[in-house]
């Protein structure tokens, strides 16, 4: 049986509900993108091909996680304005301090309010994936690979690769 159709659609509906996640201040800088076929392979190809180029692991490990997954779900942090709560969350005492600059992998530091909105928006998409009984992972290191291929852009991006096999692909691996 072939189940293509109804994980991309489930899949849909945890964009939906990372979008409307709550964020602070009702700001949203969460940027959402659905990737299936041929981008899935790309996204895979590049990841296994980027951990031996900066001599980390694993990265071939969830790049063939991705190739066996059929949809992954991106979302990022896209130009996040800090919340001005001057709350030194971020490890500045004045928002106005607060200066990010690139890191090896991403931009950094952010503010802290605005890191816990992607990170409810997250845990959102994950609730709704848990509702259709999608197997699925957040997993960085797809975002890491996302962004340095220009799939998606942001500050910081972070991948939720969905299958439907017997036993999840994203365990006991």
């Amino acid at each position: 049986m072939n189940f293509e159709e109804s994980i991309i659609r489930a899949v849909e509906f945890m964009a939906i509900s990372a979008k409307t996640a709550p964020k602070a201040k009702g700001s949203d800088y969460v940027g959402i993108k659905i990737i299936t076929g041929q981008e899935i392979i790309e996204l895979a190809d590049a990841m296994v091909e980027y951990g031996p180029s900066v001599n980390k692991k694993d990265f071939d490990r969830d790049g063939e996680n991705v190739r066996n997954s059929t949809a992954v779900l991106l979302l990022s942090l896209e130009n996040p304005q800090v919340l001005g709560l001057n709350c030194g969350a971020c490890g500045e005492d004045k928002c106005a301090n607060l200066i990010s600059k690139e890191g090896s992998e991403f931009t950094g530091p952010l503010c802290a309010w605005r890191l816990l909105d992607l990170g409810i928006a997250l845990g959102s998409a994950v609730k709704t994936a848990s509702m259709f009984n999608l197997d699925n992972r957040i997993m960085y290191r797809i975002g890491v690979v996302a962004r340095k291929t220009g799939l998606m852009d942001g500050e910081i991006v972070i991948g939720i690769p969905v299958s439907a096999t017997g036993k999840s692909i994203y365990y006991d691996r």
